[in-house]
């Protein structure tokens, strides 16, 4: 057996595309959510542990009758949520045994499940790298940059969405690294900070400073979201005092509630 080795290449779907995938990120979130409270309540109420294969074994049913919605998501996708659950609660049980601080398997806000596995490439999901295009189950073909080629067997694949809204796949393939041809000669490098590395030969390799070469956009992207959390701050006081002055009878947890469901309703829009 070959080791395995990630191809990671961005995606570009299209709106209609964009929505299949988050809805079916969606399905995925709520699977995660309900086997984690059966596993909680379970064991919560008659001390019992559930186990992989029985929650494997009650995605028919789920899909048939109790979240037919789940029907849009291919079925090992489904099935690599309950085996994720499973590997959560198994790394839970043996930092309890070691003694370590546990961190028990959270539930899941929305937009907090982010990534799908197809576990068998191509069952699901394969790269036709002659059309530049990923072709994924109940989603369709979606645009791909494919900046290096695929080597080896494709072995599974995981769509993924960031924090910033892009998409992104990731191929693990199985593969046979290949040693470079002798160069004939032997080479030192001697690996620094002024100066990134200087090899034997003498010719140095500069400092790329990455993060100075991005350190004014940071600078720039940390003062306008400071602005956006003032601006919100603000407002949320000026409503504050609006609710109070039109209910002085509430208390100031009554009036955070009223606040957080609807400040334009509560208070109207603040002057500026």
């Amino acid at each position: 057996m070959g080791t395995l080795k990630a191809f990671k290449y961005r995606l570009y779907p299209t709106k209609e595309q964009q929505r299949l995938l988050d809805r079916q990120l969606e399905e995925c979130r709520w699977l995660w959510n309900t086997l984690l409270a059966e596993r909680k309540s379970a064991w919560e109420e008659r001390q019992e542990s559930v186990d992989y294969y029985a929650q494997k074994a009650e995605l028919p049913d789920l899909k048939a009758t109790d979240h037919p919605a789940l029907r849009e998501v291919h079925a090992q996708v489904l099935q690599d949520v309950v085996l994720r659950l499973k590997k959560a609660f198994d790394a839970f049980s043996r930092r309890m045994k070691a003694g370590e601080e546990p961190g028990y398997p959270r539930f899941r806000g929305r937009g907090r499940y982010d990534s799908l596995t197809f576990p068998q490439v191509p069952v699901g999901c394969t790269l036709d790298a002659a059309d530049k295009r990923v072709v994924v189950s109940k989603i369709g073909r979606i645009k791909v940059l494919l900046h290096r080629p695929l080597e080896g067997r494709p072995k599974t694949a995981t769509i993924r969405r960031t924090a910033t809204g892009k998409w992104f796949v990731s191929i693990a393939c199985e593969w046979e690294p290949t040693p470079l041809p002798p160069a004939g000669r032997e080479v030192g490098i001697d690996v620094g900070l002024k100066v990134f590395a200087m090899p034997s030969t003498g010719k140095e390799i500069a400092n790329p400073h990455f993060f100075r070469t991005a350190e004014h956009a940071l600078a720039k992207a940390q003062r306008k979201h400071q602005r956006a959390l003032d601006t919100h701050n603000a407002t949320r006081a000026a409503v504050t005092v609006r609710v109070k002055q039109a209910h002085p009878d509430l208390d100031a947890w009554q009036v955070w509630q009223l606040v957080s469901q609807d400040p334009e309703e509560a208070g109207g829009r603040p002057h500026a």
